[in-house]
């Protein structure tokens, strides 16, 4: 099976610095994000080295006034939020990944030669995805579909 590449446009940016590295708070942020009825899609926990840790998520840029009325309630409290919409995420799926040597490092070499600003990257055994800034799309999708 081939890869397939696809692209979500209208993606926003959610990063959380400085929050409790505890399951129960993270659990707790997206308990409350759901309770929004905001639906979350990439997420990535940074290494926890103290108390405290820095969370990343992505929802579609139509949930960013729902997110910014969460996050401003957290500003009386030591955590950071930054929010950046008008990203674009851009999906490589294959199933022939799992269990082969390479194949990100092949996937990252190609969005290098874009000279693109990378945002976010996540994983699974058979996906890729990557946050792109919108103007950086066209070049990393061309580079990644081989043109």
């Amino acid at each position: 099976m081939a890869a397939s590449i696809t692209v979500s446009e209208n993606i926003t940016l959610v990063t959380l610095h400085n929050i409790p590295a505890e399951i129960t708070f993270i659990t707790d942020v997206f308990s409350k994000i759901a309770a929004m009825d905001v639906d979350v899609d990439m997420i990535s926990l940074a290494p926890v080295q103290s108390s405290k840790t820095s969370l990343s998520f992505t929802i579609v840029d139509d949930d960013l006034v729902k997110i910014l009325s969460y996050t401003s309630g957290l500003g009386d409290s030591d955590i950071r939020p930054i929010v950046s919409s008008g990203n674009c995420k851009i999906s490589i799926d294959d199933a022939g990944m799992e269990h082969c040597p390479g194949v990100a490092a092949g996937i990252f070499s190609k969005v290098a030669a874009a000279e693109a600003d990378i945002r976010l990257i996540t994983t699974s055994e058979a996906q890729v995805s990557i946050l792109v800034a919108k103007s950086d799309l066209d070049r990393v999708y061309s580079m990644l579909d081989g043109q």
